[in-house]
């Protein structure tokens, strides 16, 4: 009987192990140009932190296999990836993901806006997950582009990668950056969703990765 339960247990040590596939690699882009002040950052890395914590967001994240890397950016040479990739299969990964990026140091200040360089940056990235199904790239921001090349174009090799771009447009007052957003960014299988300051933030950011998450477009 040992030598039969010692087989057994043998047996299932060798059986291949099955991973769960990836539904969504998602780049969370966040604007750190000149406009983004100090407690603005905060605002931003605080609200990203919090929404990846949310029990809704880690509970779809998990089901999903979402994989999630988060890059900062501003200028036309200013784009760095400040979390890599990383896999959420468990509440951990997801508590361990929030917690980077609430200790994420800012990486660049005094710079332009150049939202089309970030869209080229984050579409090089996904060469790194292969195996996702779906590729969303997240850009947020206050401010319309005064450098860099020209969005529209950037969106538009987006798109014929199969890559989803989504926004959320940070506005002070009007809809002068959320109807940019809206025509030259998103793609067309995308949204823009509207913060009223930054302080609406968190809130946004929030709904924004659930409804991304959640395979609701459009």
């Amino acid at each position: 009987m040992r030598l039969c339960w010692f087989a057994f247990c043998v047996g299932l040590a060798t059986l291949p192990v099955v991973a769960r596939a990836c539904d969504t690699a998602l780049v969370l882009t966040i604007d750190v140009s000149n406009s983004i002040d100090t407690a603005e950052y905060r605002l931003q890395t605080d609200g990203l932190a919090d929404a990846l914590e949310d029990p809704e967001i880690v509970d779809t994240m998990v089901s999903g296999g979402a994989t999630i890397t988060v890059v900062q950016w501003s200028g036309v040479d200013k784009q760095t990836v400040s979390i890599p990739w990383t896999r959420i299969t468990t509440a951990l990964d997801a508590q361990s993901l929030a917690r980077q990026a609430r200790l994420m140091e800012r990486a660049f200040v005094l710079s332009d806006t150049a939202p089309a360089e970030a869209i080229y940056y984050s579409l090089r990235l996904f060469d790194q997950v292969p195996e996702c199904q779906r590729r969303v790239i997240d850009v947020s921001g206050d401010g319309t582009p005064n450098g860099g090349s020209d969005v529209r174009a950037a969106r538009n090799a987006a798109e014929r990668e199969g890559v989803t771009i989504n926004g959320i447009a940070i506005e002070s007052m009007g809809l002068a950056i959320t109807n940019f957003y809206r025509s030259a960014v998103i793609t067309r299988d995308g949204f823009v969703m509207t913060a009223r300051t930054h302080r609406e933030y968190p809130a946004t950011i929030r709904a924004k990765i659930l409804r991304e998450l959640s395979r609701i477009f459009g």
